[in-house]
C-alpha cells in the first residue's frame, strides 16, 4: 500500500497519536543502544555527537518546511481557485440575463442549484458531489446547445458560452487540486524516516550522556507531531480545520437568490 494513501487514510488525532508514538519509541530505543554500548566501549565523544545531532535536526526541519511550502502553494491556489469559481458563476448569470427568456430562466435555476450542491458538498460524499456537480454541467451545457436553434446575436451568445465553460474548467482545476495533488508517498515516508532517524539520534546522545531523564522528550515529539498533523490538515481539503473559506461562492449565492423570481 502506497505509504501517503496511508497517511491520508489515519484520522487527524490518530496521526497525532501515531507519529508520538513512534518519535517517542525511537527516542526510548537510541536511549538503551547507548547504554549498551557504553558497556562495551567507550563513550562516544559529547562535541562530535551533539554536531551529528545538530546535523540531523536542521535536515528533518528542512524537509518539514520543504514539505509545508508545497501544501501552502495548494493550499493558495485552492483559495485563487474558489475565488476564480465564484467570479465564473456570477458572470455565466449575469450573461444569462442576455439569452431568450426559455434557457435564461433554466439557466439560472441550474446555475442556483449548482452552487447550492458546491456549498453543501463536504469531504465524506465527495464523490456524489463531483458526480451531481458534473450532473448540472451536462443540464447546462444542454441549454448552450439549445442556443444554436435560437435566433440571437452570435456574439452574445459566445459570450455566454465561453462564461460557461469557465466555470466547467475551473470546476475540473479545484478537483485535481484538491484531491489529485497531493504529498506523494515517497516525501511522507522520508518525513518519517528522518524523524525516527532524528528521534534516534537525540535518544542516544542522552544515553551516552548518562542521563536517564527523558522528561523533555514528549514535548519535543509532541512539537514535531504537531507540525506533521498541520501539513497532513492543510493536504486534506474538506477535512480537520484549516479550511479554505467558501464565502465568495456563499456572496454569489446570495446575489442570485435575491434576484430569483
Amino acid at each position: 500500500m502506497d505509504f501517503g494513501r496511508l497517511i491520508n487514510a489515519l484520522p487527524l488525532w490518530l496521526l497525532f497519536v501515531f507519529t508520538m508514538a513512534i518519535s517517542l519509541l525511537a527516542v526510548w530505543a537510541g536511549t538503551r543502544l547507548a547504554i549498551v554500548s557504553s558497556r562495551h566501549a567507550e563513550k562516544e565523544p559529547e562535541a562530535p555527537l551533539g554536531s551529528l545531532v545538530a546535523a540531523v535536526l536542521a535536515l528533518l526541519a528542512f524537509i518539514l518546511a520543504f514539505t509545508f511550502g508545497m501544501t501552502a502553494a495548494r493550499f493558495d491556489a485552492r483559495k485563487q481557485l474558489v475565488l476564480q469559481e465564484s467570479n465564473a458563476v456570477g458572470t455565466t448569470y449575469l450573461r444569462a440575463g442576455l439569452l431568450p427568456q426559455t434557457q435564461r430562466l433554466e439557466v439560472r435555476r441550474l446555475l442556483r442549484e449548482y452552487v447550492e450542491v458546491r456549498l453543501k458538498g463536504k469531504f465524506a460524499a465527495v464523490s456524489e458531489t463531483l458526480s451531481r456537480s458534473e450532473e448540472f454541467h451536462g443540464r447546462l451545457w444542454a441549454q448552450a446547445e439549445s442556443l444554436v436553434a435560437e435566433e440571437m446575436d452570435s456574439q452574445l451568445r459566445s459570450l455566454f458560452i465561453a462564461s460557461l465553460n469557465d466555470v466547467i474548467d475551473l470546476h475540473q482545476s479545484r478537483k485535481t487540486i484538491g484531491l489529485l495533488y497531493q504529498i506523494p508517498g515517497a516525501i511522507w515516508m522520508s518525513v518519517y524516516l528522518l524523524s525516527i532517524l532524528t528521534m534516534l539520534a537525540i535518544g542516544y546522545q542522552v544515553g551516552m550522556a548518562g542521563s536517564r531523564r527523558l522528561r523533555g522528550m514528549p514535548v519535543l515529539a509532541a512539537a514535531f507531531s504537531l507540525v506533521i498533523v498541520m501539513i497532513a490538515d492543510i493536504d486534506r481539503p474538506g477535512e480537520g480545520h484549516i479550511q479554505v473559506s467558501q464565502q465568495p461562492l456563499a456572496d454569489v449565492q446570495q446575489m442570485m437568490l435575491q434576484d430569483a423570481p
